[in-house]
């Protein structure tokens, strides 16, 4: 007989699973929804289809969660948190699905079966959307069904070639002991920045006296460089011609151009991330200019959420080349391996990479975190 793993976790706007691709082997997922049928479907041909329930999570109950997890988890839409939304916030459509997965934990409490930790994930927008009205609300959610909260700022490039700020709200219910070890007194490091400190010393003083400051340490290894996350050669890759690859270069400024001539004259191969911008230029008019960073690529979005089609600059021989970035690579910046299964239609697979959340900022949490408060609910339990 296969024993299950130790821990638990429910999982909602799951997406493609990629939490469960950073929990690892120690937790099993005892349920996870998820609107998207097209989501839905790759969810299932990575992960099974037993514990998915496909559909709108306001018509779920807490009856449709068997037993007590360890973890609720919630990815829920950016949208109307996003700096580039329309400021709705968690009032909006999208980003509002905060409030139905709060009532299913909320159903849980009442219930006795309230899980050990309830965290979700979200863009850093969440910290200033209405003026900061909406992380005020998170956290007295939180606060008032007997949580004890905390808030990280993780980017995903300490852990691969990636920008990718996000905003971690993670709460332990209030009868769990928290090992001492796992705080700080105060903001401290890099997953407490000047963006996070500022929107808990703006909370009514009841919250900002009860926020907890989680800590955690700093990744062991460097991440990837992006040169090592990309496909050098092969017939599937779609190259830009010279003209195509020239007119880049041409809407580069001195500045982007100087990096594109020390890469090339480094001798090694290298890749850079090139994103086109809207710039004013030295007479105040607006024009179209191309960036181009080598040490990582951007932040991945949908096709729905901005540009989703990122252009790679290659590098290698004194010779420059430009194509599309591949689904494969998008799915390498979000931690995956890459037996993970993807759509074959592009747009499809850039639609589940860019809408998840990085495998490897969960692992790390879960390491240092989610395990450790799991834990200590056991042993809490048990003298109980």
């Amino acid at each position: 007989m296969v024993e299950s793993a130790p821990f638990q976790a429910y999982e909602f706007f799951a997406g493609g699973g990629m939490l469960r691709a950073g929990l690892g082997d120690g937790w099993t997922c005892a349920f996870a929804n998820d609107i998207d049928p097209q989501k839905a479907a790759f969810y299932r041909a990575n992960w099974g289809g037993e514990d998915l329930v496909v559909g709108d999570i306001g018509a779920l109950s807490s009856a449709d969660l068997p037993g007590q997890a360890d973890l609720m988890w919630g990815s829920f839409p950016c949208q109307d948190l996003s700096l580039a939304g329309h400021g709705a916030g968690l009032g909006g459509a999208r980003s509002g699905t905060f409030h139905a997965f709060w009532g299913l934990a909320n159903g849980l409490v009442r219930e006795g079966r309230g899980p050990k930790i309830v965290a979700i994930e979200n863009v850093c927008g969440a910290l200033t959307s209405r003026e900061g009205r909406d992380f005020e609300i998170l956290c007295r959610t939180w606060d008032e069904a007997g949580y004890a909260f905390g808030a990280l700022v993780i980017n995903a490039d300490r852990f691969v070639p990636q920008s990718r700020p996000r905003l971690f709200v993670i709460g332990v219910r209030g009868d769990v002991s928290v090992d001492p070890a796992l705080l700080a007194s105060g903001p401290e490091g890099s997953f407490h920045p000047a963006n996070l400190t500022r929107a808990v010393e703006r909370l009514p003083q009841d919250l900002r006296e009860r926020a907890l400051w989680w800590r955690l340490p700093e990744p062991e290894a460097p991440p990837a460089r992006l040169a090592e996350v990309t496909e050098a050669e092969g017939a599937h890759l779609e190259w830009h011609n010279q003209v195509q690859t020239a007119r880049l270069l041409e809407l580069m400024s001195p500045v982007n151009r100087a990096k594109v001539e020390a890469a090339r004259s480094s001798g090694s191969r290298q890749v850079g991330a090139l994103y086109r911008r809207t710039r004013k230029d030295a007479d105040g008019r607006k024009v179209q200019r191309a960036e181009v960073r080598f040490d990582m690529a951007g932040c991945l979005r949908t096709p729905g959420g901005g540009s989703s089609r990122q252009t790679l600059l290659v590098i290698e021989h004194g010779r420059i080349r430009s194509r599309l970035m591949t689904a494969r690579e998008t799915a390498r910046l979000m931690g995956l391996s890459d037996s993970y299964r993807l759509p074959g239609s592009y747009s499809a697979a850039c639609k589940l990479t860019g809408d998840g959340v990085a495998a490897p900022v969960v692992r790390h949490l879960a390491r240092w975190l989610f395990e450790p408060l799991a834990r200590a609910g056991e042993a809490t339990a048990r003298a109980a």
